[in-house]
């Protein structure tokens, strides 16, 4: 099928590459002509694993191009996807203006039917919104549907997550785009859910609400591991066994992140709000993921007394592992903080570093991993990146004034850590 995705990011950027791997004609669209410019001379503006090499081989077998002009991408396809971001506003309500934006080029281009999709992260009632929008600016007055298709993927496993999916959701207020929907998703082999457009925007919001509310409550227990003695990774393995619980989620350690998470609580909580429900439960997980990265500080200064001067070796900066994306990072925060108190930075992270640089002030940037401990007076794992497992631990001892690790994300093994010489200090353990 003939496919246009409008928004280069990480969600449109993978959807489209993906979507032309199972044999779609897919056309990318995006406003800013420089990432146009990039993605035509075979760049990527983001690291994503896996997707360089689909971006290469559909783009070289011609079923992948790049363009500026929306209206060029609307006319050359069947379906239109809106993959724009919506970013949060200062009351914790989410900026739709690039949605709206979309919506009206989208309309102005139309001559004939289209499907348009909404494959951002919108609060409910946004598709009826977008409908209104091309209805109003449709100067053909050709027939249209609108259509919620949320995604989930999550940064770094994005690429497996869209080619093994573990549902695809179709939200429509007409029968007659479902048809085409299976069509393009039938290579995916995903179950699919077909309902109407307002629970397809909820159940994003309430997928993601979930998640983050998983990660607060193993947070939470870790703070009572730490004042019993207990072990959370032990306790997280004892309550995953039950299949009702699951264990992915139930990882402690800084608290949630990232782009998404953050701003989709908030939204839901704004959501509620408005129809009318004080969402109580989602505050207290903010809360409580507030609290978790206040809890780590205060272990780095119980540790080590005054900041001021002190020389703190810090490895990741991304918010999560594969990915170069710091939005709202916890590993950025923490360096952030870690520098109030006047504590002078090294730092390294796989992938994340060039994009750190725009938002992290003063700090010593090292390219390599086993040289970041080098004068520091301690370290401080802040992400989860498997390369951090393989650190030379016997080098980083003997490079450190003192031997001290605060790892923010429990890579390594407490016990064994002890000893070989550590002063180690996790979460919840």
């Amino acid at each position: 099928m003939k496919l246009t995705l409008i928004g280069t990011g990480y969600v449109g950027l993978v959807t489209g590459a993906c979507f032309a791997e199972v044999g779609h004609h897919v056309v990318c669209v995006d406003n800013d002509e420089a990432k146009i410019k990039l993605l035509q001379a075979g760049g990527l503006p983001i690291y994503e694993p896996g997707l360089a090499e689909l971006v290469k081989k559909n783009t070289a077998a011609g079923r992948l191009s790049f363009t500026a002009n929306t209206a060029e991408g609307v006319q050359k396809s069947d379906v239109i996807f809106i993959a724009v971001p919506t970013p949060p506003l200062p009351d914790g309500s989410v900026d739709l203006s690039f949605i709206e934006r979309v919506a009206r080029d989208t309309a102005t281009a139309m001559t004939d039917y289209k499907i348009i999709v909404d494959k951002s992260t919108v609060p409910v009632k946004t598709g009826e919104k977008v409908a209104e929008t091309i209805k109003r600016y449709c100067a053909s007055r050709v027939d249209f549907d609108v259509v919620s298709n949320p995604e989930f993927l999550r940064e770094g496993f994005a690429v497996s997550d869209l080619m093994k999916p573990d549902r695809i959701v179709i939200g429509t207020r007409s029968p007659r785009p479902v048809a085409v929907m299976k069509e393009i998703y039938a290579p995916f082999n995903a179950p699919m859910v077909v309902t109407d457009i307002n629970s397809a925007e909820l159940i994003k919001h309430a997928s993601n609400s979930f998640l983050a509310l998983k990660i607060s409550y193993i947070n939470a227990l870790a703070a009572i591991c730490e004042n019993t003695g207990a072990n959370v990774q032990e306790v997280a393995a004892g309550m995953g066994l039950d299949e009702r619980i699951g264990r992915r989620f139930l990882n402690a350690g800084l608290g949630f992140g990232g782009s998404c998470f953050p701003k989709d609580l908030s939204a839901f909580i704004k959501i509620a709000e408005q129809v009318g429900y004080d969402f109580r439960l989602l505050k207290e997980v903010q809360r409580i993921n507030t609290e978790q990265m206040d809890r780590f500080i205060k272990k780095i200064i119980d540790t080590l007394w005054v900041l001021k001067g002190k020389r703190i070796g810090v490895l990741g900066l991304a918010f999560k592992q594969n990915t170069d994306d710091v939005r709202m990072s916890p590993a950025i925060e923490l360096c952030q903080r870690l520098q109030k108190e006047g504590a002078i930075l090294r730092v390294h992270d796989p992938k994340a570093m060039d994009k750190a640089r725009a938002i992290l002030n003063d700090a010593t940037w090292v390219d390599t991993l086993d040289d970041v401990a080098e004068g520091c007076d301690a370290l401080v794992v802040a992400t989860e990146w498997d390369e951090f497992k393989n650190l030379d631990l016997d080098r980083a001892r003997k490079l450190l004034t003192h031997p001290i690790m605060f790892d923010g994300r429990n890579l390594f093994d407490r016990v064994e850590m002890e000893r070989r010489g550590w002063i180690y200090k996790s979460v919840g353990r």
